[in-house]
């Protein structure tokens, strides 16, 4: 496959932990996450929520569970489900004990919150014994009492000393299957946490922009704050918070990781805004292939470009290219060499029908 070079990314070197069938840190690929925003006690609702988001690209998915039914539903949910489940706990301990019980692959917890070191202690018995992974969840909106009249206010060092008062916690308990994060809604202080704990801890990174905002300025300032960290090699499981549909989260995730090399996955259509120039009309063109090529997961490359000026550049690097030209002429490239020339009406159904072979190749050759 054809595919423009990107600067090498070097990652920070961490430990590996387990989530479920999925290996967080290392060397292992940056894994993209969502959570469900359905009731947990809504088991038929949140399996479909949940294999949505499993189909959309995700690798691991988190459920609130903030009572005793929530909890106990993750037993008949993880039996219709194909990726891990963390299940989010807050305050009640028992709560998290029945999650591991239940199928949960990893907890999300602040063990500081949890209460005295005789319930951190039997939370973190289950966690052993169900084979049940740990994320200590730092958020700037939550920060313990001490820790915010010391600092006087959410910063860096703040999120980092709860980080790391937390990671005691646990360790004392010999517990060390555990991820971190030091999520905050504005963007700068995320990044400056994050940057300062990656020095302190070889602790995998779960690293977001919590409570981002809706679909388009969340997704920008997610795409700045991940994008700063990952180009850093920062960063071994990701999620993009919307108020959205987790499917979103799921999408703008994985085009964050295609952007910088780091993750290939699915269609990347590389296109131009349009102008006077281009040869058919490329906005609809892209809206119609995104729908169309959205259920394909395998790594395939798409130019489609309206006129002559970048199209044959562009599409030297795809897989599949299209270049706009005059008199309803456009030209059709495959691994950047010029095959056919193909009309406006015939764009549509030519690319989804090469799209869909090159699909199936791949899948044949990683057989």
């Amino acid at each position: 496959m054809s595919i423009r070079p990107f600067r090498d990314i070097k990652r920070r070197k961490t430990k590996v932990v387990k989530v479920g069938k999925v290996s967080v840190g290392g060397d292992n690929p940056i894994s993209v996450q969502s959570m469900t925003n359905t009731s947990t006690k809504d088991i038929k609702g949140t399996i479909k929520q949940i294999q949505e988001i499993s189909r959309a690209g995700a690798d691991i998915v988190r459920v609130s569970c903030p009572d005793q039914d929530s909890s106990k539903a993750l037993k008949e949910i993880v039996k219709h489900i194909d990726i891990p489940v963390v299940a989010d706990i807050h305050f009640h301990y028992k709560r998290a004990i029945e999650a591991a019980e239940n199928g949960a692959n990893c907890l999300r917890i602040n063990p500081g919150n949890i209460g005295d070191k005789s319930k951190i202690k039997e939370v973190i018995k289950s966690a052993k014994n169900n084979n049940c992974s740990i994320r200590i969840g730092v958020n700037a909106g939550s920060l313990e009492r001490d820790i915010l009249e010391k600092y006087k206010e959410p910063c860096p060092e703040a999120l980092v000393e709860s980080a790391l008062r937390n990671i005691k916690i646990l360790e004392d308990f010999d517990f060390r299957d555990l991820k971190i994060s030091v999520k905050s809604s504005d963007v700068f202080l995320s990044v400056k946490s994050y940057r300062q704990l990656s020095k302190e801890t070889e602790y995998p990174l779960h690293i977001g922009i919590t409570e981002a905002g809706g679909y388009i300025p969340g997704s920008i300032k997610s795409a700045i704050g991940l994008g700063n960290l990952l180009m850093e090699g920062i960063g071994d499981t990701i999620r993009v918070s919307l108020s959205d549909d987790p499917v979103q989260e799921v999408k703008i995730g994985n085009e964050i990781l295609k952007s910088i090399g780091l993750r290939n996955r699915g269609v990347k259509i590389i296109s131009c805004p349009s102008c006077a120039r281009q040869g058919f009309q490329v906005i609809d063109t892209v809206k119609i292939l995104e729908e169309k090529l959205s259920h394909i997961s395998e790594p395939i490359t798409l130019s489609i470009i309206g006129c002559v000026v970048n199209g044959p550049g562009e599409a030297a690097y795809t897989d599949i290219g299209i270049t706009g030209g005059g008199r309803d002429s456009n030209m059709l490239y495959l691994s950047g060499v010029q095959t056919e020339k193909i009309s406006n009406k015939e764009i549509i159904s030519k690319v989804v029908d090469l799209v869909e072979k090159k699909a199936k190749e791949i899948q044949k050759y990683n057989k």
